[in-house]
């Protein structure tokens, strides 16, 4: 028997592929002629901007994804059958997000979603999570200050990206930090937990200001920061706000000689899309970087080119994106079924060797024990690591400066102040119309 469907998996996938159009997986006829059963393939939703202001860093994660997945069919796939990724366009709209999993847990009956980047979307697809009682990974770094009992947490908590960064800035950069980001939960959150770090060692913050969530003019921001005068800039901006804001402070003189930017949202693929004059000198934070010396990450960079392109670069949410997708498979062949309370439980605990190094589903926290590296935005657009961790990092998602109880009392009141959403909607109203939130 086991076999009989082994030879049918085979036949069906060379048959069938991962048809590809325009990076999404064209499946409506697969899904009717094939529905999910037994002996039907495997589910497996995703959910990125594929269009919108986040498009520019999400694109690349269903890449490598999709990557993981023809991995996993290659070798056979998982319980004798194929696993077929489920694509959705998440539009950079936290309710297209949510409404998105509906459709892939309602209708195409999915086993597992991964799904978002900016936390608005995650924060708002969390619930329709819950409710259904299904299962997601979020492979995005991030602010903390959650755990789900529906929600696999894959990317860095803030003691595993933003205070390890802060640290080795205030020991080498400068005392005096300006904090910038989008406006929306996510900045507001991890800009909090800066400040309470800067207390602990006695730096200064001198000044905190934020563009709308995915917005294009950072004059104002700009000018804040050259009349603060920082020695270092921590950046919470997302998507395509980066460009104008890199840009302005080149045009206003703001050097990285003297004001270097940290970045905790662009790695190697945004930095293709912007002039190197405006980001060389400028720094970023992250688990992950493409030029990881280990054998296994040159030989994920290479199985990555080889099948999107040579020109290619990869970054710290595509691994995780990637080595995501490999700790659900592991789950799934564990338990030996894609029944949801089962992947769930052996998903804790659950390692896999990444790219980066071992990283391990931490069972009481639902996060990942991390790496972490300092990179250096070199001439040419590249990143160069100039520090890196000894040891992955085990998460703390809520840091301990505050209560848990202050912690959700602080994301509560901006729920609240902005009017039951994750983002500032009052400023998310006034950008332009090809933006969205």
């Amino acid at each position: 028997m086991a076999e009989r469907r082994a030879g049918w998996a085979g036949a069906l996938l060379k048959w069938a592929g991962l048809v590809l159009f325009g990076g999404v997986l064209a499946s409506e006829a697969w899904w009717f002629w094939h529905p999910a059963g037994e002996d039907g393939p495997i589910r497996l939703g995703i959910i990125h901007a594929l269009t919108g202001a986040m498009a520019i860093s999400e694109k690349p994660m269903v890449d490598a994804e999709l990557l993981a997945v023809e991995e996993i069919n290659a070798q056979g796939g998982l319980l004798g059958r194929p696993v077929e990724a489920v694509v959705m366009d998440g539009a950079s709209d936290p309710d297209t997000y949510a409404r998105q999993a509906e459709k892939l847990i309602g209708q195409n009956k999915v086993a597992a979603l991964i799904a978002c980047w900016t936390s608005a979307c995650r924060k708002t697809l969390g619930p329709v999570i819950e409710r259904h009682h299904a299962l997601m990974i979020y492979p995005m770094a991030y602010e903390g200050l959650e755990i789900s009992p529906n929600i696999i947490y894959t990317g860095a908590a803030p003691n595993q990206q933003i205070l390890p960064a802060v640290n080795w800035s205030y020991e080498h950069l400068g005392k005096r930090f300006f904090l910038v980001g989008s406006d929306y939960v996510w900045p507001h959150a991890v800009n909090a937990i800066i400040r309470d770090q800067m207390i602990a060692l006695g730096g200064e913050v001198v000044g905190e200001g934020y563009m709308p969530y995915g917005g294009l003019d950072a004059g104002a921001v700009v000018a804040q920061i050259q009349a603060a005068r920082p020695d270092v800039i921590f950046s919470t901006l997302v998507g395509d706000s980066n460009a104008p804001f890199y840009r302005a402070l080149r045009e206003v003189g703001l050097q990285a000689q003297k004001s270097p930017v940290v970045s905790f949202s662009i790695s190697d693929p945004e930095l293709q899309k912007l002039p190197a004059v405006d980001v060389s000198g400028h720094y970023a934070a992250w688990p992950y970087f493409q030029g990881v010396e280990r054998k296994e990450n040159t030989e994920f960079v290479q199985r990555f080119r080889q099948r999107y392109g040579e020109k290619r670069v990869l970054s710290d949410v595509m691994e995780t994106a990637y080595f995501s997708v490999h700790l659900w498979a592991r789950a799934v062949a564990q338990a030996g079924t894609t029944e949801v309370n089962a992947v769930n439980d052996d998903l804790l605990g659950q390692s896999f060797n990444a790219p980066e190094g071992i990283v391990t589903v931490d069972s009481t926290t639902r996060h990942t024990w991390r790496s972490f590296n300092m990179g250096l935005i070199r001439e040419d657009g590249r990143i160069e690591i100039v520090w890196s961790g000894q040891h992955p990092i085990r998460p703390v998602p809520y840091p301990r400066t505050r209560s848990v109880k202050q912690w959700d009392d602080f994301l509560k009141d901006l729920y609240r102040g902005w009017k039951n959403h994750w983002f500032n909607a009052a400023t998310a109203e006034g950008r332009t119309s090809h933006e969205t939130h």
